[in-house]
């Protein structure tokens, strides 16, 4: 399956870039797990982060960044066959979850749901 990764960006950053790419790093954590499953992981970041730049975005949250960044995501979903939503609070996780529950895609809320990905003891 092709899963988007979904999970917190700004939320709880303060728009702190460190912060921000903490949380990028987090939702990427779990895209070996997943490769390694036999999935094909993607992180909405990782195409709507330099497209923004590209646009000449100059900080997140303007009407370029806000232009691109959640609708990449979007799209992405009607290409993937799942999310995993990971992390804590975030309004556009929890919206790529609503739009992926709409499409009929499967969402999962843990790592170990997914299939392929039991957690072995």
């Amino acid at each position: 399956m092709m899963i988007l990764i979904a999970g917190p960006f700004r939320s709880g950053t303060d728009d702190d870039p460190a912060r921000m790419a903490a949380n990028v790093r987090e939702m990427e954590r779990f895209a070996l797990p997943l490769f390694r499953a036999g999935h094909t992981p993607i992180v909405g970041e990782w195409l709507a982060l330099p497209l923004v730049a590209l646009a000449g975005s100059t900080r997140v949250g303007d009407a370029t960044f806000d232009e691109i960044f959640h609708p990449i995501a979007e799209r992405l979903l009607a290409k993937c066959d799942a999310v995993l939503r990971v992390g804590g609070a975030s309004a556009g996780a929890d919206h790529m979850v609503e739009i992926a529950r709409q499409r009929g895609l499967a969402v999962f809320m843990k790592l170990e749901d997914v299939p392929g990905c039991r957690v072995r003891g």
